[in-house]
């Protein structure tokens, strides 16, 4: 069952074990984010994944501020 997180990420168990992807692609989010920290451009990340476009790059980075706010009641 696919999961839509937003117009450009998608969860679904059978593409790259359910981790979060640009949608119909097969590049996990966490690949994208975790280039920009590692210190990346947008335009290199654009040129290693050339599928992609930079409203998917910020789509990424907009996902992971989501779940960087994330927080868990305490019952």
């Amino acid at each position: 069952m696919k999961t839509t997180v937003s117009e450009r990420i998608s969860i679904d168990p059978r593409i790259c074990h359910g981790k979060p992807v640009v949608t119909g692609t097969r590049v996990p989010v966490g690949n994208v984010v975790g280039a920009l920290s590692a210190g990346q451009s947008t335009a290199s990340v654009l040129e290693d994944y050339p599928t992609l476009t930079e409203a998917d790059v910020q789509a990424c980075l907009a996902f992971a501020s989501r779940l960087a706010q994330f927080e868990m009641s305490v019952a």
